[in-house]
């Protein structure tokens, strides 16, 4: 996805030098927008080999997603971390090899520190406060976990404690905060399930 779409951007872009603006989106309404492009003299054999290679992206991309869920399926870390609702393959594989052992935290709540997931503080003088997460920690676990609590925020369609407490958070300080806060509870969670070996209690 993270290569795909700066692909995308450029053949935009490109596109909007000739005088060409496509709609917003992605998939194959985007690719077939962009495709009537090609007919505009001096952009029709840059846009087919952009075109070219963003097949192939897309194909290799296809390929890793398979391989991966092949992966997946044979981890019984990943099988207890997707039954969290929002949580897919991606989130449970980066997360498992990312703590490798769960042990190596002696609280959940180290895990979420180690992902970056801690308020930002600063302390002088007269002034206390708490900001934003650090966003120190692994970078590409990281967004994988605000996609996740959007997830559950946004197309979830169970009810479960998680996203009730989630959906309070996102009425009273706002979606944003509330995915933040979301995403540092599921790295504390998804610890505490690999350590005990639980699943997630079911959905109703």
């Amino acid at each position: 996805m993270k290569a795909r779409v700066p692909l995308d951007n450029m053949i935009r872009g490109l596109c909007a030098t000739f005088g060409y603006r496509p709609d917003a989106g992605q998939g194959t309404a985007f690719l077939e927008r962009i495709m009537q492009a090609g007919y505009i003299p001096g952009l029709g054999d840059t846009i087919a080999s952009l075109l070219f290679v963003h097949a192939e992206l897309v194909e290799q991309i296809k390929a890793m997603d398979r391989r991966l869920r092949i992966m997946a399926s044979r981890s019984q870390a990943c099988e207890i971390l997707m039954t969290i609702p929002g949580v897919g393959v991606q989130t449970s594989a980066a997360f498992a090899a990312a703590v490798d052992e769960a042990g190596r935290f002696r609280q959940s709540r180290n895990a979420g520190a180690y992902f970056g997931f801690v308020p930002r503080g600063h302390r002088s003088g007269e002034l206390d406060w708490t900001g934003r997460v650090t966003e120190h920690g692994d970078g590409i676990v990281r967004p994988l976990f605000y996609e996740a609590a959007n997830s559950i925020l946004t197309r979830s369609r169970e009810t479960f404690a998680l996203k009730t407490w989630a959906m309070k958070i996102a009425k009273r300080r706002g979606p944003k905060k509330a995915r933040v806060a979301l995403a540092r509870r599921l790295a504390v969670i998804m610890h505490a399930m690999l350590r005990d070996g639980t699943f997630f209690p079911s959905v109703r």
